[in-house]
């Protein structure tokens, strides 16, 4: 049962409820009819709820204060262009699901323009007309599941720049909607989920476009199985892609079809994974990694480049990247830009190997580790000749900062060091190997103290900080045998 409305008691001194709501609008700032509330709807604070009221109609009187608007659960039927009077200027969700809407008004949008999530999920909607949600330019989130859409007007989703996330699930859909972010639609779409529509044939390279942003879900649909479709599936389940790994069961194009499919070769190819590099201004072609395609002209390879995606069937000859008719890709005038990760997707007979190629346009000093296969330029000084060396510089001047003694330290009365400034001394790893009077012959390690009082004489050597019938002095890089006379007396040396 729908709650009735909020209503204020009245006081026992006299003061009239209305009265009383008047004199706390004035205080707040509100007008004196923003604190008015629908019958049968409850509001509290910024939000209004008429939801599960058995609504046919819109109440005339919504109070436009309304941060979060909840009409579902109703009978709505149509959402005319004037089903406000007023304009909301703060409401941020709108929520319609379930209730009989068949038709929205164009420009029934214009009085929430400040709206962020949109919910007609489980309507009656047919269609989605021209523009019908432009005015919606900071809408995020739009929900329309459940409904019984057939068509999408290319122009649907124009003027809807911020939409982060589309629910179009549960429809009768044959083909995905088209979302041109360059046309006026999304910038940043990365969730699309068209699952359990109609769809039998999809877009590879905008899937693989949508896919490269966020999620996109296509489970519980008649998708055809071709040799685009195949490798595209191949390429998600070697990237991980849990939108497709999740649902994985619910597709049924699987790896088995490509020998009847006819996608590739049945031959053992070379798996031609590398890194190639080109100078700026040359020419390079790089082989689609184990794939051989067996037609003159293999529309089923694309190509995803680190700035867009590729395909045979959509050749630019004025392009510098264009995908050959083996399946190859080719660079004319590579580029700075052009340096990155190429993923070659196609459909193998033998799936899983890696089908990532990647190119460095210029200083070849910035390649990967998984080698060079083709090089453009001069050679280059080898860093792990440098790498060695630099080891080698260090292990000596330790060794010299050890053994070369410039000063001796004068000791104090009772024959004990008053230490010298910067002494590194050999101990074991663990104080108490020493102090039972035994050492481990490996995991040494040097000990550098902060400088103490020190009182040197530059023409003697210095004395150590230890006195040798204390414990043995070893050098680095030894691993000698034998153990220690005593342990050692002052704890503040042992590290």
């Amino acid at each position: 049962m729908c709650p009735s409305a909020l209503h204020l008691p009245r006081r026992s001194s006299g003061v009239h409820p209305m009265a009383a709501a008047l004199l706390l609008s004035l205080c707040l700032g509100f007008p004196p009819w923003a604190l008015a509330c629908p019958p049968g709807c409850i509001c509290a604070s910024d939000i209004v709820s008429c939801s599960g009221c058995n609504l046919s109609t819109l109440p005339p009187d919504l109070p436009d204060y309304a941060a979060r608007l909840d009409l579902s659960h109703n009978s709505l039927s149509a959402l005319p262009v004037d089903w406000t009077p007023r304009p909301f200027r703060r409401l941020a969700v709108l929520l319609l699901g379930r209730n009989r809407i068949g038709q929205i008004e164009a420009d029934a949008f214009a009085a929430t323009p400040r709206l962020l999530h949109l919910d007609l999920s489980s309507n009656r909607l047919l269609r989605l007309n021209a523009s019908i949600f432009s005015r919606l330019a900071e809408l995020k989130e739009l929900l329309l599941f459940g409904n019984q859409i057939s068509q999408i007007d290319p122009n649907a989703f124009v003027g809807v720049r911020s939409l982060v996330k589309l629910y179009l699930s549960g429809n009768i859909l044959t083909s995905l909607p088209v979302i041109l972010p360059d046309g006026g639609g999304p910038l940043n779409l990365t969730f699309l989920d068209v699952s359990s529509n109609r769809i039998a044939r999809v877009d590879v390279n905008t899937l693989l476009d949508l896919s490269r942003q966020g999620g996109i879900y296509l489970q519980g649909n008649p998708l055809i199985c071709n040799c685009a479709l195949l490798g595209l599936l191949q390429y998600w389940t070697w990237r991980e892609y849990l939108p497709f790994l999740d649902f994985k069961d619910d597709y049924k194009c699987k790896d088995d079809m490509a020998f009847a499919l006819n996608c590739s070769m049945d031959e053992e190819l070379p798996v031609q994974v590398g890194s190639y590099q080109v100078d700026p201004g040359k020419g390079l072609r790089l082989p689609c990694p184990g794939f051989s395609s067996s037609l003159p002209r293999d529309p089923s390879v694309f190509w995803v480049t680190p700035t867009t995606v590729l395909n045979l069937s959509e050749h630019d000859p004025d392009s510098h990247l264009v995908v050959l008719p083996n399946g190859g890709l080719e660079i004319r005038g590579a580029l700075t830009e052009d340096s990155g990760v190429y993923v070659c997707v196609a459909a193998r007979l033998r799936p899983g190997a890696s089908p990532e190629v990647h190119v460095v346009v210029g200083n070849v000093s910035s390649l990967p580790a998984s080698g060079l296969v083709h090089r453009g330029g001069g050679e280059h000084f080898n860093t792990a000749f440098t790498t060695l060396a630099s080891c080698v510089v260090s292990i000596i001047l330790v060794l010299l900062y050890l053994y070369l003694t410039p000063c001796r330290c004068r000791e104090n009365r009772g024959g004990a060091s008053r230490g010298c400034g910067g002494r590194a001394i050999i101990l074991c790893s663990d104080p108490r190997d020493v102090e039972s009077g035994q050492r481990r012959a490996n995991g040494k390690r040097v000990a550098f103290l902060e400088p103490q009082m020190e009182d040197c004489d530059s023409a003697a050597a210095k004395s150590p900080v230890i006195n040798a019938s204390l414990a043995i002095t070893e050098g680095i890089l030894k691993n000698g045998s034998g153990t220690a006379g005593q342990g050692l007396t002052d704890t503040r040396l042992i590290v």
